[in-house]
């Protein structure tokens, strides 16, 4: 089966996305698996899928899925991706787009600067909202094995249309992100798991940060991350409303103003190159 794709990065987190308009296709999870190797494959750290939307409110249906071939609810680089992809390849004229994922419709915005904005909804700080297994509150702590060692975790927890667990510390560079990542990240308090999130406070208008994605290990960078960090630290009182996130791959400007309120995400969206590469039935 020949796939025709484009692949794309919001910030060096990297896309494989595909028409499915276009190019109607099933592909199974050992498939995407094959298609995110990256000896062997495309290589990416999520594929989104750019199908006919199901519903009249919506312009398209958006699917995202990691590159260990599960899928996901959202994915805001990824959003931002899409948004250039649909108009690039003429699939819509419009400047104001607006998508379907699993956890909802999201709106997405391509600015005469070609950055991309996106109304990522509403936080919602509610342990059932991940799911996590805990009573209502600020912040939660767990105990994790650690090289042999019971070590206490203490973190935010948050759904910004996926889950997120967010540790504050003192410097990012030394921050344990491949070890507490990834056993946090499948605490059997998260059934569904959760990403994890490391911020470092720079000050009231600047957090430094990297995230341990489910499914896809640490990626340079990552849109839900970035929101679910400023929104935890605001509602912490540890930043203002408009917070720049510097990622490894670069920055995203957050805007949140409180409970109620939708998070603002704006950043670029970069197309890389096409191709078409044949996959086993």
């Amino acid at each position: 089966m020949r796939l025709p794709f484009t692949k794309m990065h919001g910030l060096g987190n990297d896309f494989m996305v595909l028409d499915l308009i276009s190019h109607p296709v099933s592909l199974s999870s050992e498939q995407i698996r094959q298609l995110a190797d990256r000896q062997f494959g495309v290589g990416f750290d999520q594929l989104l899928l750019v199908e006919a939307p199901t519903q009249p409110d919506v312009d398209f249906n958006y699917r995202i899925f990691n590159c260990d071939g599960g899928e996901v609810e959202h994915c805001g680089n990824g959003a931002r991706c899409f948004a250039r992809f649909v108009l690039d390849k003429g699939l819509t004229a419009r400047k104001e787009i607006r998508v379907r994922t699993r956890r909802g419709v999201i709106v997405l915005h391509v600015g005469e600067d070609d950055l991309v904005t996106v109304d990522m909804g509403t936080p919602d700080f509610t342990p059932a909202s991940l799911p996590l297994r805990a009573q209502q509150a600020d912040s939660y702590t767990r105990d994790l094995t650690l090289d042999g060692s019971l070590q206490q975790v203490r973190f935010f927890a948050v759904s910004v249309g996926n889950p997120h667990a967010v540790i504050l510390v003192d410097d990012i560079e030394t921050a344990p992100v491949h070890t507490v990542g990834p056993a946090l990240g499948v605490h059997p308090d998260f059934p569904q798991g959760v990403n994890v999130g490391f911020m470092q406070i720079v000050d009231r208008s600047n957090i430094r940060l990297r995230v341990f994605e489910r499914g896809a290990g640490e990626t340079r960078a990552c849109g839900t991350g970035a929101c679910a960090a400023v929104v935890c630290a605001h509602a912490a009182g540890l930043v203002g409303q408009e917070v720049t996130a510097h990622l490894r791959g670069g920055d995203l400007n957050i805007h949140w103003e409180g409970k109620g309120s939708p998070i603002i995400m704006r950043g670029p969206a970069t197309s890389v190159f096409e191709g078409v590469i044949e996959v086993d039935a």
